[in-house]
C-alpha cells in the first residue's frame, strides 16, 4: 500500500475533528468533500453557511451537508471564546473589545475551538500566509510542554526507492525557524524523528546534515551541527542519530563507507535535519522540482495541538493528505 493511502487509512480509524478556517476556499471545500466521503475525519468549516452551501451545490459536492459549518460572526460559543482569549492574553493587555474583533477572524476562531476541545486540529494556508496561520496558534495553543521551538517537516516521496525508507525521506526544518541554535536544532531532530515514527510508522534514522562529514571541515556552522548531534543523542538516546554528515554520505552507502565508516546512519538515513531554514527550504524544493519527488507538508512540529500550514499553491490532494496527517498528530499528542 502506498504511503499516503496508508496514512489516510490510519486516519479513518481515529475519527478526529479537523477545523478548516478557509471554509469557502474552493480547493479546501473540494478536499473537505473528499475527506468526508472517505471517512478520513470529521470536518468543521468556518465561513458564511449560505456561501459555503451555495458553492457546494455549484461544485456538486454532496458530502458537504455532513460538515459542521460555523459562521464566525454568529455562533453560540462566541462569548465563551472571547473570555478565553482575554484570560490567556491578559498579561499582554488584551482587552475584551479587541478580542471580540479577533474572534471573528476564522484563523483565531479555529485555534480557540482547538483550545476549548471543540476540534482536534487545524489545516489552513490555501488562502493565507504562513505568518497569518501561525500567529494565532503561537498565541493561544502555544508549544508543547518542554519544547522551545516549532519546526516544519516535509515528507519527501522520491521515485528512486533506493533512497531513505523505500524512497521516503523526511526533511526538517524547511518551513519555520530561520537560524536555530544548537539546542533548538537538537529539538528539531528529535521532533522530526518522532513525527516520522508516529505518522509514517517508520523507525527513524536521523542524519544531521552539514557541508562537513566527521570533521572534514572546520567552521562555526559545522560546530553547531556537531553540538546539536550530541545534544539530540542525550535528549533521545533511543533514537538513531548521527552527524555531522554531508548529504551524499547520509544517503549513499558506497560513499558513507569512505567518509563515515562505522556510522549507524550513514548511507541509509531516512530523516535529514538541516542546519538552517535556508538550507532546508532550498533542499526540499530542489528535490521536489528537479528530483521529481512528491513533497507532503510542511507538517508542523512542537505545537501543543496540531496546526498545519499549507502552501498557497497547494492542490486538493495536498489538503486531503495534510488533514489525514493532522488527525494522526492529534492522536499521537504532537
Amino acid at each position: 500500500m502506498e504511503l499516503i493511502a496508508r496514512i489516510k487509512q490510519n486516519a479513518c480509524r481515529l475519527n478526529k475533528k479537523i477545523v478548516l478556517p478557509e471554509g469557502a476556499e474552493p480547493r479546501t471545500l473540494e478536499a473537505a468533500n473528499e475527506v468526508i466521503g472517505e471517512g478520513i475525519a470529521e470536518i468543521i468549516l468556518i465561513g458564511k453557511p449560505e456561501k459555503i452551501e451555495a458553492m457546494a451545490v455549484e461544485m456538486n459536492l454532496d458530502n458537504i451537508s455532513d460538515a459542521v459549518i460555523i459562521d464566525p460572526d454568529n455562533h453560540e460559543k462566541i462569548d465563551h471564546y472571547i473570555d478565553m482569549m482575554v484570560e490567556i492574553r491578559k498579561s499582554k493587555g488584551l482587552k475584551r473589545e479587541e478580542a471580540a474583533n479577533l474572534i471573528k477572524n476564522p484563523l483565531y476562531l479555529s485555534v480557540l475551538m482547538i483550545k476549548n476541545g471543540d476540534a482536534d486540529g487545524e489545516v489552513a494556508g490555501a488562502a493565507n500566509s504562513t505568518g497569518d496561520v501561525l500567529r494565532p496558534a503561537f498565541q493561544y495553543i502555544k508549544t508543547a510542554p518542554g519544547i522551545s521551538v516549532v519546526s516544519g517537516a516535509f515528507i519527501m516521496i522520491h521515485p528512486d526507492k533506493s533512497f531513505g525508507d523505500n524512497g521516503v525521506i523526511v526533511f526538517a526544518d524547511g518551513a519555520v525557524h530561520p537560524d536555530p541554535t544548537d539546542f533548538q536544532l537538537a529539538e528539531i531532530a528529535v521532533a522530526t524523528a518522532r513525527t516520522t515514527k508516529s505518522i509514517l510508522g517508520i523507525e527513524p534514522r536521523v542524519a544531521m546534515i552539514s557541508f562537513s562529514t566527521k570533521g572534514s571541515a572546520k567552521h562555526p556552522m559545522v560546530e553547531k551541527v556537531i553540538n546539536a548531534t550530541r545534544i539530540a543523542k542525550e535528549m533521545a538516546p533511543d533514537i538513531e542519530i548521527d552527524g555531522e554528515l554531508q548529504v551524499d554520505a547520509a544517503l549513499i552507502e558506497a560513499i558513507s563507507l569512505s567518509k563515515a565508516p562505522g556510522s549507524p546512519i550513514a548511507g541509509k538515513a531516512n530523516v535529514m535535519v538541516f542546519p538552517s531554514l535556508d538550507v532546508g527550504n532550498v533542499a526540499y524544493k530542489l528535490v521536489q522540482r528537479l528530483g521529481k519527488a512528491e513533497a507532503v507538508g510542511p507538517v508542523l512540529q512542537g505545537m501543543a495541538a496540531p496546526v498545519n500550514d499549507l502552501s498557497r499553491g497547494c492542490s486538493v490532494s495536498d489538503i486531503v493528505s495534510l488533514i489525514a496527517i493532522t488527525s494522526i498528530q492529534a492522536e499521537a499528542g504532537d
